[in-house]
């Protein structure tokens, strides 16, 4: 096991940070503007959400294959259970 380095990623680049503006600056223009409109809609109990959605979008689009993965999962045809499948499958045992 590794631990994760306290001053960037594996790869040399700096962490993006988990705030709206470190968001923002992370995401294409286009997405920007989307990711300012959900942030301004979102009441206090959702923004937090919100955020972290974003933030774990920024993370994909800086993966090496993550065009590729973002692709699957809208269209549904990645590999393994949602989330939701696998919490039903634990209450039923």
């Amino acid at each position: 096991m590794s631990a994760a380095s306290l001053y960037g990623q594996h790869d040399g680049t700096q962490p993006i940070p988990r705030t709206q503006d470190g968001v923002a600056a992370a995401l294409p223009p286009v997405q920007r503007m989307e990711f300012h409109q959900e942030m301004g809609a979102a009441t206090d109990t959702e923004i937090g959400g919100v955020l972290r959605r974003w933030w774990l979008r920024t993370e994909l689009y800086r993966a090496p294959e993550g065009d590729r993965i973002y692709t699957v999962l809208q269209a549904g045809t990645a590999p393994g259970a949602p989330a939701s499948e696998i919490v039903r499958r634990l209450r039923e045992r």
